[in-house]
């Protein structure tokens, strides 16, 4: 008896609970009392659960139905859920918005851009993954991103479209324990060879055999930005940062601020958006990524 539950008599119990009366549920679902009345019968004849008792004025819930009315809504909202991301299927919304994140994108920025998603897109879940180097390419390549925002990785394979996102400062920076902390003019070339140099190293061949942005002979390569960071506060080298990321740390004196000789006081990273040329973007993804860029 039990399979022969219907949503419809889920949203009869619920609306008789929620308006009061079964006359009252009658006018919401715009049915006659009786025809509610004897589809409650009927789903308490199925359950073999008494979920009213009828003796006063108006129908009072037993500790049964009670318990049983959370577990209608949640059906009932599991079946609108189900709805309303079908529709958006059909309308063409994708299904999942599937995002990879170059490491050094500001979070706050991310961060925003994901809450007006879940806003703008209740149905659409996101899965977001944060990599470095070529680790966004390869997702995206691999179909099992929808976007990805690249920075760190500057060459793009074949397959890939790119759109112009932003730029973002970067800052080089040692520890004020550092020896290079007490240059106080530019550092020369020759000079900056001579310390260890922390690297973030990619986890994909995407850049095998290139070097991005590396001066030094010696380097210790790290697979994360968080390591590195860690790294330089510890006075362990020096380093290429996200601005946005050491402020703080250059405001409060925890890190410094050093000039390289060839390198231009203001460095900037073009950051990108990527999708295969044989899946743009969709609804969701679009507006995801306007919303990056602002």
């Amino acid at each position: 008896m039990l399979d022969g539950v219907t949503l419809d008599q889920l949203r009869t119990f619920i609306a008789a609970v929620d308006e009061g009366s079964f006359s009252a549920a009658g006018r919401k679902l715009r049915r006659a009392q009786s025809v509610v009345s004897q589809t409650l019968a009927n789903l308490e004849a199925q359950l073999e659960v008494k979920l009213f008792d009828r003796t006063a004025r108006y129908p009072q819930l037993t500790d049964a139905g009670k318990s049983l009315l959370l577990d209608a809504r949640s059906v009932a909202d599991t079946i609108d859920g189900f709805k309303a991301r079908a529709r958006a299927m059909r309308e063409g919304l994708e299904p999942e918005l599937s995002v990879a994140m170059d490491v050094m994108y500001p979070m706050d920025s991310l961060t925003r851009a994901a809450a007006q998603s879940q806003k703008d897109y209740p149905h659409t879940p996101l899965r977001l993954y944060v990599e470095a180097l070529g680790g966004v390419m390869k997702l995206v390549v691999d179909r099992i991103c929808n976007i990805g925002v690249i920075g760190t990785l500057p060459i793009v394979t074949d397959e890939l479209q790119v759109e112009s996102l932003r730029e973002l400062k970067l800052v080089t920076v040692v520890s004020p324990a550092h020896p290079l902390a007490n240059n106080r003019g530019v550092v020369s070339a020759a000079a900056i060879k001579k310390h260890v140099q922390l690297v973030l190293s990619d986890r994909t061949a995407l850049s095998e055999g290139r070097e991005f942005g590396v001066l030094s002979a010696s380097t210790w390569r790290l697979a994360d930005l968080g390591a590195k960071y860690a790294f330089l506060k510890a006075g362990l080298g020096w380093g290429h940062m996200p601005l946005h990321m050491v402020k703080e740390d250059l405001d409060s004196g925890t890190l410094v601020a050093i000039r390289i000789e060839g390198l231009p006081r203001d460095v900037a990273m073009p950051m990108k958006v990527v999708y295969r040329k044989d899946a743009p973007p969709g609804p969701a993804a679009r507006a995801f990524i306007a919303q990056l860029g602002k």
